[in-house]
């Protein structure tokens, strides 16, 4: 089995329920406004189905709804990706207050919406009653054939905007040659005019900091020489200088550190002043050596950083982006020079076509082979649905080339022996596009992951013997799958192997819906009452025993 458990809370007109279910075929039946497709619209939105206020009972602040389902095994990597905690079972919960505002979780974390869904895709394959409305609508035919062959669209939609978009950029290029050109040529004159100074990256900083410098060589050399002279004296050496009254200080200290031992640290430090200031002696002299006016160099500098300035005030930039913004010119006239070149452009458009017909051409050959197999296994599901002698046929149409292929699917349908196939919703009464509907529903289940089926009312249309098929039917795919069938039919609620059913009760604090498994006297008197309604007699309860009789056997 799949689904284990449903709960609900403030629910539409459920106040609350909680419901264990089984494996095999389970129907659930009730009278008309019972609320039988409750169920099916809460397990819903617990899979990710929009969310409105309406959902929530009158007078409740929100409605909470839980679907607790068996891991399948090919949710596990899913889960971890996502996050989720893994374990035997996968709990889906999902609260929607009256504002509207909703909230999601799985297994205990929060989810969205969207995750909810895509966990969904993989837990339940629901049919509604109103399917046959989709076998008109040519991307539903056609995903029900893509299914049915095990087609995924993925790589040909990608590979399909990939040449759109290179088909795009081809005819915009086409229509811009004369503006693109246009471009192209001022961005090479304003490129050739910046190349002309060759700015470097690091180099403004550099000029500034030169310039600074010669511009005020004069006073850092008179700066130089003053120091060097209070340190040495006008003549060098003298005995005024600070080098010399730093070594007899040093030296008188040193000469009587032997009486008083607190000499010998005030000694050491004056040591190491004197050594540094002959250091600092040492680096002056070096510096007024290397040291020179050059105002030649000074007129160079002020020319090249004049020409820095003029180039970004003609560009309204500052000086020291002009690196930067002739870089970014330089990759916009890259890009002008590939997009005009048509011939590559047209050479990425083809390419691009031909790696999408390729995938579309693998696809037509898979929907060649699935059309008539899913054909003949819609036929023959029909001729136990009262369609003795109809045949089903799965059209291809070659169309223009477009993002689902080469292709167009088509449903057609010959109700009777010797008539031709027409489209579906043009020969088929309502009746007839149910039972098809139905036909298809049964057939394609069999294929897909989803380990539970439910079918809301898709037996809605037929009777008598047909709807016994239907039962029979639905308890066939109950062997390898659990079926939850929500139905009014007498017949195929006698082939269940489980039976439930909801009823409405009302009181003072007003109406509500409850959902219960009947057995034994209780089934038989709810099968009588879908035979002939209220008042049970002998004849239905008796009829009803037989149907179910019939039912339970294989």
């Amino acid at each position: 089995m799949s689904l284990r458990r449903i709960a609900l809370r403030d629910f539409v007109i459920v106040h609350a329920l909680e419901l264990d279910l089984s494996s095999g075929f389970s129907v659930l039946t009730g009278e008309t406004g019972a609320g039988k497709s409750i169920l099916i619209d809460a397990l819903q939105l617990a899979l990710g189905a929009r969310a409105d206020t309406g959902v929530v009972r009158e007078g409740a602040a929100r409605a909470d709804i839980s679907a607790e389902f068996d891991r399948p095994p090919q949710l596990a990597a899913w889960l971890e990706q996502a996050g989720f905690d893994e374990g035997d079972t996968l709990l889906l919960r999902r609260s929607i207050d009256a504002q509207g505002k909703s909230r999601a979780w799985i297994n205990g974390s929060p989810a969205t919406a969207t995750q909810l869904r895509e966990a969904g895709d993989l837990l339940v394959d629901i049919h509604g009653q109103h399917g046959w409305q989709s076998l008109t609508r040519p991307d539903a035919v056609r995903s029900l054939l893509d299914g049915y062959a095990g087609i995924s669209m993925h790589k040909l939609s990608g590979l399909w905007q990939a040449w759109r978009a290179a088909q795009k950029t081809l005819a915009e290029a086409r229509g811009a040659q004369d503006s693109l050109q246009r471009e192209r040529e001022r961005l090479a004159w304003q490129i050739g005019e910046v190349d002309k100074l060759a700015p470097g990256a690091d180099e403004w900083e550099e000029l500034n900091a030169s310039h600074t410098r010669l511009a005020h060589a004069q006073g850092l050399m008179d700066a130089a020489r003053n120091a060097l002279g209070a340190l040495e004296g006008q003549e060098g050496a003298g005995e005024d200088s600070a080098l010399s009254r730093l070594a007899r200080a040093q030296s008188a200290l040193a000469g009587e550190a032997h009486l008083e031992p607190e000499f010998r640290s005030m000694a050491d430090v004056l040591a190491s002043a004197l050594a540094q200031a002959e250091d600092a002696a040492h680096s002056l002299h070096a510096y007024l050596r290397h040291a020179d006016l050059d105002p030649q160099r000074l007129a160079e500098l002020d020319e090249r950083l004049g020409l820095w300035v003029s180039l970004g005030r003609r560009y309204k930039r500052p000086p020291e982006e002009l690196p930067a913004v002739l870089a970014g010119w330089r990759q916009s006239l890259s890009q002008l020079d590939a997009a005009a070149d048509l011939q590559a452009l047209e050479a990425a458009q083809e390419q691009a076509r031909r790696a999408w017909q390729a995938e579309a051409q693998q696809l037509s050959k898979a929907r060649a082979k699935a059309a008539p197999k899913l054909a003949q296994a819609i036929t023959q599901a029909m001729q136990g649905l009262g369609m003795q002698g109809g045949r089903f046929e799965v059209a291809l149409e070659t169309c223009e080339p477009a993002a689902h292929g080469l292709e167009d699917v088509a449903f057609l349908v010959a109700g009777h022996p010797g008539s031709t196939p027409r489209p579906v919703g043009k020969v088929a009464s309502g009746g007839e596009l149910s039972r098809i509907a139905l036909a298809i529903a049964v057939t394609t289940s069999r294929l897909g992951e989803a380990q539970t089926l439910i079918f809301d009312e898709v037996d809605s249309g037929v009777g008598g013997a047909v709807a016994e098929t239907v039962g029979r039917l639905m308890k066939q795919l109950g062997v390898d799958r659990q079926v939850l069938a929500v139905t009014h039919l007498p017949q195929v609620a006698a082939c269940a192997d489980h039976h439930l059913v909801v009823a409405k009760q009302s009181d003072k604090d007003g109406t509500r819906s409850t959902v219960a498994p009947v057995s034994g006297e209780q089934r038989v008197a709810e099968v009588a009452r879908m035979l002939g309604g209220e008042r049970l007699s002998g004849t239905t309860l008796a009829h009803a025993k037989e149907m179910l009789g019939d039912g339970a056997s294989p």
